[in-house]
């Protein structure tokens, strides 16, 4: 396939890149810079004035993952760059779309959203059957699913990527997570009952591809492993593999003063999500299981 990638910079964009190009896939790369991202067949710049506006060239899909970071204080100018970067850049970028030529044009979209989709779900399994849940993460989720959606008006496929907790050496939560739990100041968050889902970084990369290139695929997949876990496991788990303690513990009331909104959405809440797309897929992880996932890290 010739594959155009947004936000190819990112952690999750890089790699995919070298990824799909060591499977033979041609890789075109979109980002503000003009400097090519490794493993890149071609790069396309940005305009300044008008970063949806892709430069027209032959695509057979396109993977969006383009957008603000969620991390940070979730003030009202953030949680206004939050929106604008998914949502409204995703129906610009649509509607962009629209002009090129109909030879030209992705038959397949693939645009990133999240497992925040489902708001907090507590001890309850959700799929990509579930309900959208509450809350200002399930809001953009369900937003920028609809901004993508809007692309099968164009006689495309399109693909909405439900990601978990990116597990990576190189770049998400769990550099920053090993080093706190590396100087013995790890520990859980809250009660630690919360439910979090996550997924390997090989794995988000290999079924995201694998999804993109089926032609059976489209809708909601859910990019995370088939095991969640508590958060209070996760921290066992993660200390376990590093040799070090986990005594600490933050309480949700002091996450709540420092953090506001983003403590109860992405710390203290969470979702127990079960990647049922994925199985019908046929898919195989390679790391189902949280500690073997900790343990190719480590």
């Amino acid at each position: 396939m010739r594959i155009g990638i947004t936000g190819a910079t990112g952690f999750i964009g890089r790699h995919l890149t070298l990824l799909a190009h060591a499977q033979g896939h041609t890789v075109v790369t979109y980002s503000r810079g003009s400097r090519a991202v490794p493993g890149a067949d071609e790069h396309r710049q940005l305009p300044a004035n008008a970063p949806h506006a892709l430069p027209e060239t032959p695509l057979d899909a396109l993977v969006h993952l383009a957008g603000e970071s969620l991390m940070g204080l979730w003030t009202p100018g953030k949680r206004e760059r939050i929106w604008k970067s998914r949502v409204n850049f995703t129906e610009d970028m649509v509607a962009h779309l629209s002009t090129w030529r109909a030879e030209n044009r992705p038959k397949v979209l693939s645009c990133a959203s999240g497992a925040g989709f489902y708001g907090n779900s507590c001890a309850a399994e959700v799929d990509e059957s579930s309900p959208r849940g509450a809350g200002f993460l399930a809001d953009v989720c369900a937003s920028w699913e609809m901004a993508a959606h809007r692309a099968e008006g164009l006689g495309m496929r399109v693909i909405t990527l439900r990601t978990g907790m990116v597990l990576g050496s190189d770049g998400g939560a769990f550099p920053l997570l090993r080093r706190v739990f590396a100087c013995g100041l790890g520990g859980r968050l809250g009660s630690g009952r919360q439910w979090m889902s996550w997924i390997h970084l090989e794995d988000a990369l290999q079924l995201l591809l694998q999804a993109t290139g089926s032609e059976a695929v489209s809708g909601p997949v859910n990019l995370c492993a088939p095991q969640a876990v508590t958060n209070a496991e996760f921290t066992r788990t993660l200390a376990k593999a590093l040799h070090r303690p986990a005594f600490f513990h933050v309480p949700a009331f002091a996450l709540r003063l420092l953090l506001r909104g983003m403590a109860d959405e992405m710390l203290l809440g969470g979702q127990r999500v079960i990647p049922q797309a994925a199985k019908r897929m046929g898919y195989r992880f390679v790391h189902p299981d949280i500690s073997g996932a900790f343990a190719a890290l480590v």
